[in-house]
């Protein structure tokens, strides 16, 4: 299935969720394969960091004027895929330009 891609560095790629559980929904998905928080190593910190600041980024691509990072660790966390990723959500404020990039 191809993604819809909306900002990449050779860390990290931001796709579009196809499970949305908002109205602005992407994914800020590591390159280099770690399970989840859970299996991280002091030596992931920078990993962690440049997917937060990608999140950053990809917010301001979208016109967010507010939103939510959420990393899900383990099935009880609600991780559903065993590759680590942090959820960008937002859409919900008056503020937000709510741009939806699309192919």
């Amino acid at each position: 299935m191809p993604a819809e891609v909306l900002h990449e560095t050779q860390d990290v790629v931001i796709i579009r969720d196809i499970r949305p559980s908002a109205p602005i929904h992407y994914m800020v998905v590591s390159r280099r394969h770690l399970v989840s928080i859970a299996d991280m190593q002091v030596s992931d910190e920078a990993l962690l960091g440049h997917m937060v600041h990608a999140a950053k980024e990809g917010a301001e691509k979208l016109g967010l004027a507010g939103y939510k990072l959420v990393f899900n660790v383990g099935r009880d966390g609600g991780q559903i895929i065993d590759h680590i990723h942090l959820h960008l959500l937002g859409g919900w404020g008056h503020g937000d330009q709510k741009k939806i990039i699309t192919n």
